[in-house]
């Protein structure tokens, strides 16, 4: 894809991971807008969550994510929804990313078109996050996200959480959907050979910046029982600050420290190549890492 007109990225996190004709769907939805590119669609049954990456210019980025938002609110009902990642909704989180000709305001402001139209087309309460954010204490997500979908009637009901776009009214059904703009991220799991879940919440707790870890690093520790083992689930806010294989380093010596080895690990959607600083894939437990799994091929 060519990077003489601006590109920018969106990456919808959907609350559904294990029905594949339904992921299907969503993919659909989003390769049926001309001009985008759906980079990558990563599902996982344990998280009960499918991560779709896209990119392309910024008006035909946008329908796709409406396009994708409609068919996500369409198919998925949170009463029946469980899973081990935190989540307010079927439409949990959207963030817009600029790569090419852009900056990161312009991005937010894709964002918050965005969701001033989905919270009137579907009638939902929508809440911006990041660069897209109306106030210092809805900038990082977890904070959009405390309580989680079943904390939601509280938290709509407090005038200091008001949405930013919709109505301040619960959908049982869809939830609330966070929307925001950031720049790019790694998104980075880490499986343990073990079923310890405190270890790997420890051993999160430990890595992430939060706790005096590693800086530009969120972590947390999940059981993935179809696969009978325990992750160390992670997010390289700043991959130029925290790379792969230091994440992948500062794991794997904690779990040693416990006697637990790393089984493997799993990039979720794209990575910087630079992000990798010059291993090979196999030395940050990636060794089947694709070409397509590097955002600079799609900016080529």
């Amino acid at each position: 894809m060519a990077t003489a007109v601006p590109v920018l990225e969106c990456v919808p996190n959907v609350s559904e991971g294990r029905d594949r004709p339904v992921i299907e769907r969503l993919a659909a939805a989003v390769r049926a807008v001309p001009a985008v590119a759906l980079a990558d669609v990563h599902a996982d049954p344990d998280h009960h969550r499918s991560v779709f990456t896209f990119l392309g210019p910024p008006d035909a980025v946008g329908r796709a994510a409406l396009a994708l938002a409609h068919a996500a609110l369409d198919a998925v009902d949170m009463r029946r929804h469980q899973g081990a990642h935190p989540r307010i909704g079927a439409l949990d989180v959207c963030p817009f990313v600029p790569l090419a000709g852009m900056t990161l305001e312009q991005a937010a402001a894709a964002a918050r078109a965005f969701a001033a139209t989905l919270g009137a087309e579907r009638g939902l309460p929508v809440y911006l996050y990041g660069a897209a954010a109306t106030t210092p204490a809805r900038r990082p997500l977890p904070a959009v996200r405390a309580g989680g979908y079943e904390g939601l009637a509280a938290r709509l009901a407090d005038p200091a959480w008001a949405p930013d776009a919709g109505p301040a009214r619960l959908d049982p059904r869809a939830g609330a959907v966070a929307v925001g703009a950031r720049s790019v991220l790694v998104a980075y799991n880490v499986w343990l050979d073990s079923d310890d879940l405190d270890a790997a919440r420890a051993i999160a707790r430990l890595v992430r910046e939060s706790s005096g870890g590693l800086p530009a690093l969120q972590a947390m520790g999940v059981r993935l029982p179809s696969r009978g083992c325990v992750q160390v689930s992670m997010n390289l806010v700043d991959p130029r600050r925290t790379s792969l294989g230091r994440a992948h380093d500062a794991v794997a010596a904690e779990a040693a420290r416990r006697g637990i080895g790393v089984r493997r690990a799993e990039l979720v959607g794209l990575t910087p190549r630079a992000a990798l600083e010059g291993r090979p894939p196999a030395g940050v437990g990636l060794p089947d890492l694709r070409p397509e799994q590097y955002l600079d091929t799609w900016l080529a």
